[in-house]
């Protein structure tokens, strides 16, 4: 990064003036209160899932992120190690979150230890457990595994993850007051269907963070890439950013960013502030061409498949793939799918008995899924 960009990243944010945004001094970004726990994360955070340069991550926090997330399953395995060794040096100045998939106790707490090692840190601000999309997929051992963690000084703070599932999952989470902050999907394409799910959560003294805020990442897609003209208008990305963050009950989020035009894109969007009558046109134009292919996670598929597909979730691999660039961490987690899942082939379907309400062609997408990946 030049030094014109450095100097504008570290200078000069002065964003939004809404009130529930903590009042900032030049040169910081500003911050949010995450619920009850007293944590103060900057209003753009980083998700370090698609990053494979630890410079960016450097220069971000360098600029007054304070905010990182990461997971052992990024990046072939290494993202962790990477993220940590980018912020050891910064570690008392910041805030690092990771994740486990594990289904039991024991599970759990090997795999937070594997993590604090691969982090280099003695522990992390938030431990999610990664990737809920029920209320079975959270069974009390795992909870109890997190208050085990919390007093053993592991962890700070208790988290849960889901891409879908929303309106079992912030209910259920409230009613069981054993998590501090969930990390949920949000983006434009959910228009404000689950706001007042989210603000009974952030009601509750629960910290909201939001992932997923690009609706499939497609900026990714570089000229020359098949999809390029198509969905990567000027603008359109950040505008979906700017959409998220301008809501008072997401108290951070996590946008993937992979390189320094991308964070340098993120803080621009941060500052401007969401311009209503360009950005609505803007995501407008974006929702009509990313309909056919971007899953929305509304839960209206679920069950459907009479072959037992996880129709969103193998909608979701594809667009890691295709929108993140991340081919081996999407074949990776469809390889997790149940042998039978794998060898389903919907060519042998004469009809799809799916009809998403959403529009996406979901035959067109699964299909895609199989080719890719199976």
């Amino acid at each position: 990064m030049g030094a014109t960009r450095r100097g504008f990243l570290a200078g000069g944010i002065g964003l939004m003036g809404a009130a529930s945004i903590e009042a900032a001094p030049t040169g910081e970004m500003p911050k949010r209160t995450l619920g009850k726990t007293g944590l103060k994360p900057t209003v753009l955070g980083f998700g370090c899932m698609t990053t494979s340069d630890p410079s960016v991550i450097e220069q971000a926090a360098d600029a007054g992120i304070n905010w990182f997330d990461t997971a052992r399953g990024y990046q072939n395995g290494n993202n962790e190690r990477m993220v940590g060794a980018a912020l050891k040096s910064r570690r008392d100045k910041l805030h690092i979150t990771s994740k486990t998939p594990a289904k039991t106790k024991a599970d759990a707490l090997a795999h937070l230890d594997t993590t604090l090692k691969e982090l280099q840190t003695d522990h992390i601000d938030v431990w999610y457990l990664h990737s809920r999309q029920s209320a079975a997929a959270c069974p009390d051992e795992l909870f109890d595994a997190q208050d085990e963690a919390v007093k053993a000084g592991k962890v700070r703070f208790k988290g849960v993850s889901f891409h879908g599932g929303h309106k079992e999952m912030i209910p259920f989470l409230i009613e069981k007051k054993r998590t501090d902050v969930i990390l949920l999907s949000y983006n434009f394409t959910m228009a404000d269907t689950i706001d007042p799910l989210i603000e009974q959560a952030a009601a509750a003294g629960i910290g909201t963070v939001a992932m997923k805020v690009m609706a499939g990442g497609f900026r990714q897609n570089k000229p020359g890439s098949p999809m390029y003209e198509k969905l990567s208008k000027e603008g359109t990305m950040a505008a979906a950013l700017k959409w998220a963050v301008k809501k008072p009950f997401i108290h951070t989020s996590i946008p993937g960013i992979m390189d320094l035009d991308q964070l340098d894109e993120n803080f621009k969007a941060v500052v401007a502030g969401y311009k209503k009558e360009v950005d609505d046109r803007l995501l407008a134009a974006q929702l009509e061409m990313i309909k056919p292919l971007y899953c929305r996670m509304c839960g209206a598929c679920t069950g459907v498949c009479p072959q037992g597909l996880p129709v969103s979730d193998m909608i979701r691999y594809v667009s890691y793939a295709e929108g993140y660039g991340e081919f081996a961490m999407a074949r990776d987690h469809f390889k997790l799918l149940p042998d039978e899942v794998q060898q389903v082939r919907c060519g042998d379907c004469a009809q799809c008995a799916i009809h998403c309400p959403n529009g996406v062609r979901v035959q067109d997408r699964v299909t895609r899924a199989q080719e890719l990946f199976a």
